[in-house]
């Protein structure tokens, strides 16, 4: 199993102490970072700095927005960055939702997934050296009755990056199995994959391949602690704003997500407390169980036996938001972490029958 780490999607406001992380984590073993975006900073530049801050860990989109640009210009972020990083860099897509490309952006939500398969093709066609001529649903190549002709890139062919889609509805993981390298799995709990990793292989057999051939990533937070109950009440309380507010009364695909997972009532209860402006009551209402389900909590026993239940679930990579007081406390704790997930792969190659326990 290897691990993954991210950044706040909020944004990095210590930039010292980031690079610290991130060359440690180097060193650690972790195979990729992943910058994030939302409403605040965006979800490439960061990357392009730890570029020149590291040297072997992978460095990805967790995930950039679909419709925010052209698709022509995530092809020439993908040049570039690949460039820059010697082939490091993962391209992370995602739909967002309507809040964000609707009242941030100021575009329209139109079919997200339409939207995302043809950003994936223009994206791998521009890279290839051909002209970027495209006649899709969304996008055509060049503009029918403009100016422009087709031309190919300035910059020499180059392997596209590995890209990843942060699907979540039926539709969308269907598409990522058919077309992507990897999936960015949220609002996970591994006792219930099947819900999306189904999904994502049905895609992926109509297309002729395998589920073994993508990157399922999933995980949440890592916290250390022998309060089991306490640090999972307070994971609880920030599930609400997930629930009520990561999109709109129609459109929640996180909401709809643990719906499909089997706790529908509850989701649909905090949401509708959330809308209203009861955010106190909706935070309460939030099952503690279901934040042990989609975080690692506890001793170093309990959080191994989370790690096996995410590896037995299917999980190639396991998202590690490993949490500290400070960048110091950080580290520590993800080397601590990448010590049992250690542990836990090494039990792969044990031979049935033999134990490792001393």
């Amino acid at each position: 199993m290897k691990v993954s780490i991210g950044s706040s999607r909020d944004g990095v406001h210590d930039w010292d102490s980031a690079v610290t992380f991130a060359q440690e984590a180097e060193r650690l073993g972790v195979d990729s970072l992943w910058s994030a975006e939302a409403w605040g900073h965006d979800g490439i530049t960061p990357l392009a700095y730890l570029a020149g801050k590291t040297s072997t860990i992978g460095l990805g989109t967790g995930i950039i927005q679909a419709g925010t640009r052209t698709p022509a210009l995530v092809a020439m972020t993908c040049m570039t960055l690949q460039s820059m990083t010697g082939g490091r860099f993962r391209l992370g897509l995602g739909t967002s939702g309507p809040q964000v490309i609707e009242g941030w952006h100021g575009i329209p939500f139109d079919r997200p997934v339409t939207r995302i398969k043809e950003i994936i093709e223009i994206t791998r066609l521009a890279m290839s050296g051909e002209k970027l001529a495209y006649d899709g649903t969304l996008h055509q190549l060049p503009l029918p009755g403009g100016e422009g002709k087709a031309i190919r890139s300035s910059a020499p062919p180059a392997d596209p990056p590995p890209i990843y889609i942060a699907s979540l509805g039926p539709r969308s993981l269907r598409m990522t199995g058919a077309l992507a390298d990897g999936w960015l799995g949220t609002s996970f709990i591994p006792e219930t994959a099947d819900v999306f990793f189904d999904e994502i292989r049905a895609g992926a057999e109509a297309a002729g391949r395998s589920l073994s051939e993508l990157d399922l990533q999933a995980g949440g937070a890592v916290v250390f602690t022998d309060d089991v109950e306490a640090a999972a009440a307070e994971h609880a309380r920030g599930i609400a704003f997930t629930l009520g507010a990561m999109g709109s009364a129609q459109h929640n695909f996180y909401n709809d997500a643990f719906c499909r997972q089997g706790y529908a009532d509850e989701a649909k209860e905090i949401q509708r407390l959330w809308i209203e402006g009861n955010r106190d009551e909706a935070r309460a209402r939030v099952p503690v169980d279901l934040a042990l389900k989609v975080n690692l909590i506890g001793d170093d026993a309990a959080i191994k036996e989370r790690l096996r239940v995410y590896r037995d679930a299917g999980v190639t990579t396991i998202r590690a938001g490993v949490e500290g007081n400070n960048v110091a406390e950080r580290i520590e704790n993800l080397e601590h972490f990448m010590a049992l997930v250690a542990d836990i792969s090494a039990e792969d190659s044990i031979p049935d029958g033999i134990s490792n326990e001393a």
